[in-house]
């Protein structure tokens, strides 16, 4: 049995894209929800998509109450133990780490999320210890607290001789010697919506760069209305995380219309309507939605970060990760990005 845990939305898309190339459904998805709403509603009409086709998934609150992440380890530690192969979403979790302590699988499978994959592919090559690449300084007595649980689940991720290790991503990576790279080339989202309607206007994908504390809320409103107008954009599609307070000032700013997804943007765009444009700022669909649409002549474009958008909070290493976002983009337009005046395209890769 596959025994797979996600936190996220985008992560249960994977696992079924996983699942689909596997061929099987013999795998558990255990959903660990965040406490957030967005991610909760996308995360259960996901769940729907993954019982249509056949795989059983279980619904496992480890947040919110004090004592529900005791409780959730009680209710898995049973299933753990079981599993021929653990799949997992998010291998900078704390609590999913926390579970590999339990792990007697021989088998580690990591599914993409997002770019967040990439960062970790790299700080597995490099020997570094595990941390958000948006995340400043050491973290903190917590993260001290929580060294030892961090630097075993890292050995999990270590292929031995007792236990192989593999990732599937749609994300370039170059992995350590003994770690399998088995492309995720959604094939399943393809197969099972669209093709889409392609509408004259062009579609804006928003950003949490402003919530994770990455950017100033100030030129990130400024570029944003700089795309709308340059492009004709009309619809702005809402990160999951992005605050109401934040979309309402973008709304009343540029016109937009703001849409909250029901689903993962790669869904949304696949099931259509979509506009013939989709701009994005670095992140994970200038990887995913190329592959997604590919076929139907849908463009997809970023605009660069600037420096002087950067919060002085930012991590060292913010520029140069949103950087590498965009650089290792394929079938993407790039655009400059904002510095009062009109964004205009650079580079075709």
């Amino acid at each position: 049995m596959n025994l797979a845990f996600v936190e996220s939305p985008v992560q249960l898309l994977n696992v079924l894209e996983w699942t689909h190339t596997r061929g099987g459904t013999d795998t558990t998805i255990v959903v660990l929800p965040p406490v957030d709403p967005m991610s909760r509603g996308q995360l259960r009409r996901m769940a729907e998509l993954a019982r249509d086709e056949g795989i059983t998934v279980r619904w496992q609150e480890a947040r919110g109450d004090t004592g529900a992440p005791l409780k959730a380890l009680r209710a898995l530690t049973g299933l753990i133990r079981k599993a021929d192969r653990i799949v997992i979403g998010d291998p900078f979790s704390r609590y999913v780490q926390l579970l590999l302590s339990l792990v007697r699988a021989r088998r580690i499978t990591v599914v993409d999320d997002g770019t967040a994959t990439m960062e970790f592919i790299a700080q597995l090559a490099r020997g570094e210890r595990l941390v958000r690449w948006h995340r400043r300084g050491s973290g903190g007595p917590r993260e001290l607290l929580l060294a030892p649980v961090t630097s075993a689940a890292r050995r999990s991720f270590t292929p031995s001789a007792s236990r192989t290790v593999e990732v599937f991503t749609a994300m370039p990576v170059e992995a350590p010697d003994g770690i399998e790279v088995t492309a995720n080339t959604f094939a399943w989202t393809r197969e099972r919506f669209g093709p889409p309607l392609i509408t004259k206007g062009a579609d804006l994908v928003g950003t949490s760069l402003v919530e994770t504390g990455v950017i100033d809320p100030v030129p990130y409103e400024e570029a944003v209305a700089t795309l709308a107008r340059a492009h004709g954009a009309t619809r702005y599609f809402a990160h999951r995380r992005e605050s109401a307070d934040k979309l309402h000032a973008l709304e009343s700013a540029t016109g937009l219309e703001i849409v909250r997804p029901d689903l993962p943007l790669e869904l949304i765009a696949r099931r259509g309507p979509i506009g013939h444009t989709v701009l994005s700022f670095p992140s994970t669909v200038v990887h995913t939605l190329p592959l997604a649409l590919v076929g139907t002549g849908v463009k997809v474009a970023v605009c660069d970060i600037a420096p002087e958008w950067l919060r002085d909070t930012a991590s060292p290493r913010a520029q140069g990760f949103l950087s590498g976002v965009t650089e290792t983009a394929k079938d993407v337009h790039r655009l400059a990005p904002w510095r009062a005046t009109a964004v205009t395209a650079v580079t075709e890769g």
